[in-house]
């Protein structure tokens, strides 16, 4: 590890870097030991951009010391071989926020990967996760993950109301479902502006499961498959993306509402 001048070790100022620079600092703390300083200097350089700062693992946020980052993570694993356990944890806790610094996303990135963190659902982050990794290197898996993430989360709606979906059921299908339960459904509206809203958001979810199938990486495409560009897929993750959180939203208010009617 490099020194300043004042004797102070060198913290990255690429914010990529010092999540590195800070998760590796991490496991050192936890395991062989490693500087308190260096931990020190570099959650605070996370924590001051408020970007960094919404990804960085609850067990960073809430330890500003070496002694009580080890109190979190020994309640992970303690005892022989615990190490690799909690290395493992640290790894992926740090995940979300690399891929998020890796793919230069910005603050649309941020608002949703907030929104679905809210839903206690590890598979709907898991592939919002792989979607917004894979934008730019992987374009056709980016918008399979934007689809499949769709898919997780109306069947985990579906599953909350205390309903069933199908296996057979496809990405439309499991959407339209999944509207019926959140009075989304153009057929319960009457304003003829929601009819209009609501529609077009079928319609991009219709859409969305149509392009997986026919370019994205889940089936085989023939002589006729598309090669998606990086810009085809940053435009269906960030559909994907905003869809998941409008219904996720509207779960929780639906949720909420009937906690009020039942007082």
């Amino acid at each position: 590890m490099t020194h300043g001048e004042f004797g102070e070790p060198e913290v990255p100022d690429d914010p990529l870097e010092c999540a590195l620079f800070l998760r590796n600092i991490i496991i050192g703390l936890t395991t062989y030991g490693e500087s308190e300083t260096a931990y020190k200097l570099a959650r605070r350089k996370l924590i001051e951009d408020p970007a960094s700062k919404r990804f960085l693992p609850k067990f960073v946020r809430f330890s500003n010391d070496a002694a009580s980052l080890q109190a979190s993570l020994s309640s992970v694993a303690s005892g022989s071989g615990s190490w690799a356990i909690r290395r493992r944890h640290v790894i992926d806790e740090f995940a979300p926020l690399l891929i998020f610094l890796e793919s230069g996303g910005g603050a649309a990135d941020a608002t949703i990967t907030d929104g679905l963190a809210t839903y206690d659902a590890p598979a709907v982050q898991a592939f919002w996760a792989k979607a917004l990794e894979r934008r730019e290197t992987d374009p056709d898996g980016a918008v399979t993950a934007a689809s499949t993430l769709l898919e997780e989360v109306c069947k985990h709606i579906i599953e909350d109301s205390g309903a069933q979906w199908e296996a057979k059921w496809n990405v439309p299908k499991l959407y339209s479902e999944a509207a019926k339960v959140l009075k989304l459904a153009p057929s319960q509206h009457q304003e003829e502006v929601f009819k209009t809203i609501l529609g077009n958001c079928q319609n991009v979810v219709q859409s969305i499961g149509s392009l997986r199938n026919k370019s994205g990486d889940a089936h085989a495409g023939g002589r006729s498959r598309v090669q998606f560009k990086p810009r085809h897929a940053a435009l269906t993750v960030n559909l994907a993306g905003s869809m998941a959180l409008f219904l996720i939203e509207t779960w929780h208010a639906r949720v909420k509402e009937q906690r009020i009617n039942d007082q």
